[in-house]
């Protein structure tokens, strides 16, 4: 089978990079479509992919401030020359699913959520904290960009949804079924379940939208200790707000991150997400979660079972849920068990099943 590979943006490293790294081991042999790519910020290992880019990397500040952009991403992804291919899989936030195709191509879209400044913007231009000119300037093309994407979505044939969250937005939105795979998560050879220490453990960019803040004032409250691994532009803020029991570990390797979840009392999920692989990982070291009741944790996290929701968004709503998960007890070796249902076998699994290769 030929097969290409589209997403929307490779600019960044986080969960759906990840999953593209899975793609490509499935199917080196398919090229990787995008609009923009900057190879620096991915590790060594995923140097040799064979990227192609649309015209739009070629323009000023595209790999680092590609919003900048964002009128001209339609144009980008429609023109990429995909005639010969007898499937394409779109890995998409946003656009990508708009790529033409041939009549004899099988389009099969692995939607992560349709395009969040498009379909909910005033939650989006608050959670990334837009700036007054971009608020008013943006609007002025949202229309225009809203009508393109429900029109690209009829080019899809097969739409695969990460969450029941992401299914319900691709039915409201573009009035279309999907299936729903979870994304691949790394689990391998599990370990032996460690004795926990004293702390609770968040992993995360530390970015507005994952609600690193509602963790820190939490256990400010708390006066537990709590690690925070992670870096982004919230970083100065959040520390300005922490008190000494709330340590900032920045950047740690993967091996690190898998034994400081090992050790952890609970891991902690204070965002909205999609679907939200780190959850999973905890689970796979054998800790429980405590996670925002929204979203894909929704889909991951069993109330009892692998963890414990808090339902209102605030810090003591999650002071709550902490304290009720410390005086529970919970098996490491059926949450390891538990979180084999979301391994990468299983999305290997059902995308061959669904491309048929």
């Amino acid at each position: 089978m030929r097969l290409a590979i589209i997403c929307s943006f490779l600019n960044q490293y986080g969960g759906a990079e990840r999953v593209l790294e899975v793609l490509h081991r499935m199917y080196p042999e398919a090229p990787i479509y995008t609009s923009v790519y900057n190879p620096k910020v991915f590790p060594p290992e995923d140097a040799d992919w064979d990227v192609r880019t649309s015209f739009v990397n070629k323009l000023p500040l595209a790999k680092t401030k590609p919003q900048y952009y964002l009128p001209l991403y339609p144009w980008a992804f429609e023109s990429f020359d995909l005639r010969g291919y007898d499937a394409v899989l779109s890995a998409t936030t946003s656009f990508a699913h708009g790529v033409i195709t041939s009549s004899g191509t099988r389009h099969v879209s692995f939607c992560m959520t349709p395009s969040r400044f498009l379909w909910n913007y005033p939650a989006y231009a608050e959670r990334e904290q837009i700036g007054r000119l971009a608020r008013t300037v943006l609007p002025i093309y949202l229309q225009d960009l809203r009508l393109w994407d429900h029109a690209a979505a009829d080019r899809v044939d097969h739409f695969l949804a990460i969450s029941r969250t992401v299914q319900r937005r691709i039915q409201k939105v573009y009035r279309r079924d999907s299936e729903i795979l979870y994304p691949p998560v790394q689990i391998g050879s599990l370990q032996a379940p460690q004795t926990p220490d004293d702390y609770y453990l968040v992993v995360s960019r530390l970015v507005p939208y994952k609600r690193i803040d509602l963790a820190v004032q939490a256990f400010n409250q708390l006066g537990w200790p709590l690690l925070v691994v992670g870096e982004g532009r919230d970083k100065a803020k959040l520390q300005a707000m922490a008190r000494s029991n709330v340590r900032f570990m920045g950047y740690v390797s993967d091996d690190e991150k898998r034994q400081l979840m090992a050790r952890c009392r609970a891991f902690i999920f204070p965002g909205e997400d999609d679907f939200g692989l780190t959850p999973i990982e905890a689970l796979a070291m054998g800790r429980p979660v405590v996670a925002y009741a929204a979203g894909g944790a929704l889909d991951t996290i069993v109330e009892g079972v692998s963890g414990v929701y808090f339902r209102e968004a605030t810090p003591e709503s999650l002071a709550d849920a902490v304290r009720r998960i410390a005086g529970m007890e919970f098996n490491a070796l059926s949450l390891q068990q538990y979180a084999l249902r979301f391994d990468e076998h299983v999305f290997e699994e059902g995308m061959r099943r669904v491309l048929g290769a």
